[in-house]
Order: C-alpha cells, then sequence, then structure tokens
C-alpha cells in the first residue's frame, strides 16, 4: 500500500515541513501547559501528592481552536459547541488530500474509508461538568464515534467510517485496519488517521499517582533518567491507496507499507497494564512475516519509545531479538523517537512516529534523539544491533530501497507495528537543488479558494512557492500548473495567470490578486492596472513563432474560462500531462472558537448587528440572507429560546407566532430591524 499524501498538526509543528525542520534541528517543542487547558499552577505538587499534577509542561498545538468554520458550512454557533478535536481532524484532512492530489469532488460518492484512532472526549466531558441543566441536544455531536463520520459526511465518502480506540497504538491500529480493507477489496482509498486534544488535568492527576508522567515533562526514551511520558496534542492523517493504483494514476509514492501486525500479548504479561516481551516478539515477527521482508535488512525503527523506565527496556530488548538476528554488526539498527521532540500524542503518537518515518526515508536521513545522555543501564547494549543516534544520521547510498518500521503499544498491551519501504519521492531543499531548465513555453496556472480573502492568501502563498528559495521555484513550472489544474478542487473565487518561468507567473499572481504589493505602473488609456501589466507581459512575446502565438491564444482563452467558472478543456491546455507535485495547501480562513467564548466579528470582520448576533447563537449551519430558518435549524425549541432571549437580554416582548410566520433569513433581518424601530 502506497502512502500518497500525508498532513499534520503536533508541537511546533503546523505542517509536515515544519515537522521535519523541527526534528532536524533537534527541537524540544513542549511548553508550559496553557491557561486556556487548565490552571496547572493550581494543580502543581512536586511531591505527587493525590489530585495533583506532577509536571506543568506537556505538548501543545498552537491554535488548537482556530478552524474555518465558513469552508465547511458551519456557523459560529455549531463551531463553538464542536470539540476541536474534530475541528482540527476536517482541515487536516483535507490538506492531506490535497498533498495527496485527491480532488475532494472527485472523491464524493466513492467507497473511501475513514480511519480515526482517538481515545479522548475531553470537550463533551467539560460541557458535561457545567451541570445537568445545561445538557444540550448539540452535545451529541461529540460523541467521539462521531469524529470519523464527520470527515466522511463533509467529504462526501461512503466507505466505512470508524473509530479505533485501542489506546496509545490507536491511530497504527487504524492504518492497519485500513491496509487490511484495502488488501481485500473493500475500499479503493483510505484516510488513516490519530487526533488527540487533552483539555482536562484528570489523565495527567491519574498517570502523576502512577508514576508514569515525566517529571520535567519531557520523554527520555532509552536513558537512565527516563520516568514517564509528557502527554501532547497530535493530529495526523495519511492518505492510503494500493501501490498499483497509485503507479497507474501518477500519484506521488511517499512510501510503501509492506505489510502490519497487531497483536495482544494474552496472558503472557505480568500485568494487563504492562506489555510483555513475548507479546511484542510475536507482532514484530508476524509484520515482517507479513512484509516479505528480512528483519536484518531494517535500516531505521520509530519506536513506541515513551521513555518509560518499566517499558524502554523491553521494546529495546524485542526490537534487538528480531532485528538482530543476522545481522551485521557493522550494521547496527537505529531507532528514534518523535516523542522526544514533542512529548507524546497518546491515540496520534503512533501517527506522529508514521510521519515522521516517512520523512526520514524521503530525506534519507534519521534525526538524533533528544534526552539521551546515560544509556538505560536495564538494556544490554553490548548485546543489542541497535543504536540511538544522538545527532542525525545519514541513511543515503544504499543500493537498495530503505526499509524502516514503525511501533505502537496500547495500554491494553495491544502491540502494532508497520514495515515500510521508501517510495519514489526525494526530499528536495530549495536552496540547494539547481533552477529547473528554463521553459520558454508559457503556462497558465490557476488558482482557487471559497472566499476572495482566502483567494488573495493562497496567491501570496504561491508567490513564495515560485519566488527564488521556495518550494516550487526548483519545480517544472509545467508540473506546478498540469498539478494546480487537474490535482485541486476549484472553488468559487478564482484567478488565472500566464507565464513562461516562475518569476512570471510569481509576477503576475501579485499584479493580479495582490495589487498593493507591486509599486503603481502607469497602465495604457482606459486600461486599469492588471490589463497593463499583462499588455506589458504580452509585449515580451513579440516575433514568437504562430505556435507559441496560438498557445497563448489557447491560454487566455482558458484563463477567461477559468475565471468565469467554467473549467477548460484541461488537455488541450496541458496536451502533454505533467508529473504531481506538491503544491501550497489551502489558505484557511481560521477564527477562534471555544466553549463559553463568543466571536467579536462576524466573518466579514464587522460587529454583527442584533440579528446577526441572535442567528450566530441558534443557527445550526452557514447561511444566507436566502436560507430557510427551518434549513438552519431554527425550529420550534430555536424560536423559544429567541423569544426568550429578546425578552431577557434586549427588552424586546414579542409574541412566537409572530416569529413562526417567518421563512427566511432576510425576513427575520427585518422582523428585528421593526422591533428596534420600535423601542427607539
Amino acid at each position: 500500500m502506497a502512502v500518497i499524501g500525508l498532513a499534520c498538526r503536533f508541537p511546533g509543528a503546523a505542517d509536515a515541513d515544519r515537522l521535519w525542520e523541527l526534528l532536524e534541528a533537534g527541537i524540544d517543542a513542549t511548553s508550559e501547559t496553557p491557561a486556556e487547558r487548565y490552571d496547572v499552577e493550581a494543580l502543581y505538587s512536586a511531591g505527587s501528592e493525590p489530585g495533583t499534577l506532577a509536571a506543568r509542561r506537556a505538548g501543545y498545538v498552537e491554535g488548537a481552536g482556530d478552524f474555518d468554520a465558513e469552508f465547511f458550512g458551519m456557523s459560529p454557533t455549531e463551531a463553538a459547541e464542536l470539540d476541536p478535536q474534530a475541528r482540527l481532524l476536517l482541515m487536516t484532512s483535507w490538506e492531506a488530500l490535497e498533498d495527496a492530489g485527491q480532488c475532494a469532488g472527485t472523491l464524493a460518492g466513492s467507497r473511501t474509508g475513514v480511519y480515526v484512532g482517538n481515545t479522548r472526549a475531553d470537550y463533551l466531558e467539560n460541557q458535561f461538568r457545567q451541570g445537568l441543566q445545561s445538557v444540550a441536544p448539540s452535545y451529541f455531536h461529540n460523541f467521539r464515534p462521531l469524529l470519523p463520520g464527520r470527515v466522511s459526511r463533509a467529504l462526501d465518502l461512503r466507505g466505512p467510517s470508524i473509530l479505533v480506540d485501542t489506546a496509545c497504538s490507536s491511530s497504527l491500529s487504524a492504518v492497519h485496519s485500513a491496509v487490511q480493507a484495502m488488501r481485500a477489496g473493500e475500499i479503493p482509498l483510505a484516510l488513516a488517521a490519530g487526533v488527540n486534544i487533552p483539555l482536562r488535568p484528570d489523565e495527567g492527576v491519574m498517570m502523576t499517582q502512577a508514576g508514569t508522567l515525566a517529571r520535567d515533562g519531557r520523554s527520555k526514551f532509552g536513558d537512565a533518567g527516563a520516568d514517564g511520558y509528557s502527554p501532547s496534542d497530535g493530529v495526523g492523517v495519511v492518505v492510503l491507496k494500493p501501490l498499483a493504483a497509485a503507479l497507474a494514476d501518477g500519484d506521488r509514492i511517499r512510501a510503501v507499507i509492506r505489510g502490519s501486525a497487531v497483536g495482544n500479548d494474552g496472558g503472557t504479561g505480568d500485568s494487563l497494564l504492562l506489555p510483555s516481551l513475548e507479546g511484542q516478539l510475536d507482532v514484530l515477527r508476524w509484520a515482517y512475516e507479513d512484509a516479505g521482508v528480512n528483519p536484518a535488512d531494517i535500516d531505521f525503527v520509530e519506536a513506541h519509545g515513551t521513555g518509560s523506565p518499566s517499558l524502554d527496556h523491553l521494546e529495546l530488548g524485542a526490537l534487538g531479538r528480531v532485528l538482530g538476528e543476522g545481522r551485521p554488526a557493522e550494521r547496527p539498527c537505529l531507532v528514534g523517537s518523535v516523542k522526544t521532540n514533542i512529548g507524546h500524542a497518546e491515540a496520534a503518537g503512533s501517527i506522529a512516529g508514521l510521519i515522521k518515518t516517512v520523512l526520514c526515508l524521503e530525506h534519507e536521513q534519521v534525526p538524533g534523539n533528544l534526552h539521551f545522555d546515560t544509556p538505560n543501564p536495564l538494556v544490554p547494549w553490548d548485546e543489542l544491533p541497535l543504536e540511538l543516534p544522538a545527532k542525525p544520521q545519514d541513511l543515503s547510498g544504499r543500493e537498495r530501497p530503505l526499509l524502516a518500521g514503525v511501533s505502537g503499544q496500547g495500554a491494553s498491551c495491544l502491540n502494532a507495528h508497520l514495515v515500510l519501504s521508501q517510495g519514489q519521492t526525494r526530499a528536495i531543499d530549495p536552496a540547494l537543488a539547481p533552477a529547473p531548465e528554463h521553459v520558454a513555453e508559457p503556462q497558465l496556472l490557476a488558482v482557487s479558494a471559497r472566499s476572495p480573502q482566502a483567494l488573495a492568501d493562497l496567491a501570496e502563498a504561491y508567490v513564495r512557492y515560485l519566488s527564488p528559495g521556495g518550494r516550487g521555484s526548483v519545480l517544472p513550472l509545467a508540473d506546478v500548473c498540469f498539478s494546480a489544474a487537474t490535482r485541486r478542487e476549484h472553488h468559487q473565487h478564482r484567478l488565472a495567470v500566464i507565464g513562461a518561468t516562475h518569476e512570471e507567473l510569481a509576477e503576475a499572481l501579485q499584479v493580479t490578486a495582490v495589487p498593493d504589493a507591486v509599486p503603481p505602473a502607469e497602465p495604457p488609456a482606459g486600461q486599469d492596472r492588471r490589463k497593463g501589466a499583462l499588455a506589458s507581459m504580452a509585449e515580451r512575446y513579440l516575433g514568437l513563432r504562430s505556435a507559441d502565438v496560438k498557445r497563448r491564444e489557447l491560454l487566455e482563452a482558458a484563463a477567461e474560462q477559468y475565471r468565469a467558472g467554467v473549467l477548460p478543456p484541461w488537455a488541450e491546455v496541458f496536451p502533454q500531462a505533467g508529473r504531481f507535485v506538491p503544491l501550497p495547501h489551502y489558505a484557511w480562513q481560521t477564527r477562534r472558537y471555544w466553549a463559553g467564548e463568543t466571536p467579536d466579528l462576524d466573518a466579514d470582520g464587522e460587529a454583527p448587528d442584533l440579528a446577526g448576533r441572535v442567528l450566530r447563537e441558534h443557527a445550526r449551519t452557514a447561511y444566507s440572507d436566502d436560507s430557510q430558518l427551518a434549513e438552519i435549524g431554527i425550529d420550534s425549541l430555536a424560536r423559544l429560546g429567541i423569544v426568550l432571549q429578546l425578552a431577557e437580554q434586549h427588552g424586546l416582548e414579542v409574541d412566537i407566532e409572530d416569529l413562526a410566520e417567518l421563512r427566511t433569513v432576510r425576513a427575520f433581518r427585518a422582523w428585528i430591524s421593526g422591533l428596534e424601530a420600535k423601542v427607539a
């Protein structure tokens, strides 16, 4: 199975590129607990007294409450009531599909599966803690099984939509389930994910009492001073597809999943909560047998690696036993743990390890482990052909594709292991890579978004992408434009520009979408700045061969079609199909939504009037003036709430029957205005 796309949100890393930068630089992304989660100072105790926390720090995703509600058709009220796990999962799933070059419109109605690893419902639990009198029907939306269902509904994916909960191995178990479903021919494509946003101190207090929480808030895998793990936020999504289909469709093969296995310790361990050596050995052997890979050939393993004094030596012992059989002494297997950088994202912890492993295979490098100073004395290091590198290790120069393993362990002793091999993609450093050969033939770049501001922001992202030092500056222009046209969803707000070089396209984008970024020019009489700029660009092509002139005319016509909302004949625009290459992801227009907080501004940045404030609190979906009140959730219960709100908060006495006669948002706004006019 091919990994054809991925996306993530982890501490210190808003996407996979930033995650790699963090790993490569050896950064510890854990931090002090923010006040919006809970008052850590009131709970902290160095003595681990009952009801206290042993650590002040953990791993936190920046902007965990930020969400683009308008993009997903939600009202501010619905967004604020929805678990941030669901919100972040929606945006990350969209980014993963973009990374994979899979258009949501094309997938709609397909049997694509969604498998999500998750263990928490903290947002719902916090809502319940407000008291039973506050319980509302909207709480249903935060039941954990709805996490995958919400993604399936938003994208109209009709395959299995399954929540997987095997504790800390949940997301790797989700990947395994997706792989098995594709092997069986049940589904042609899958999104496998993990999401974990801890909002309550409860589990931390329990872990403190159990002695499994690191006191300094850092995971120290393999070290003699390991004293537990550091909990963290995390969202990760991978897009999986059968390798043969991915190759046939021209997808990017970021890595290949050669095999996998999951298994429980059964009765072999001393405790249900303590994984046994025998159970881990079984799963490792099953995984490599399933993959048809000799364990001695594995170059790197991303361990479960929590930094637990009772688990690390068992895991390293199992890896050494299985991967060491027949391995040359001069080629030890490198072992790492992303948890030393970002903490343990629990249900999303193993998807973090998988994403890190894909990046290692692409970059042909293993980052160093943090907080590894004194090797754990319980590990027989001299007997195990393993190495925990403290500095980045180069893996290039092998005569075969690189091979790697990824492990995950659950609190119920559910072990999971994946076997991966290197894909077709290699990481490119724009600062070091040679510029692509100049292509004189002009190309058309199509960019779209769901709002004017998102379109402007996305255009700016493309300018950075195409400019010197940008990721796209070293990619063939024809591939960039082909990918934007055929591998991205086309939204309502659009722009299209033409150029023969990266610099020309970047300049055209600035003039067309971000005019303030370009110094004022003197346009010809009767033309605006955009037309003047296009005319000056056209002068560069005077004297071109007739074939080039005809192509430019074709592109101009296609651009006008695209701007008008009609998809041009892409086969004519790109007579030679290009290669799919990575592009900037969607420019989210996020705002903060959090329980108990009401956004001060509407989506357009203006303070809402009374009608807008009332609708924001009671509407269940996004709406326009032509929307039917019944269709946006203004039912009899909502109408009663509106009447009470108008009376108690605004002193407006109204008859509920008058409200019941209203049909549209426009009529509701006019009705509210009339009430305010009477009072005035």
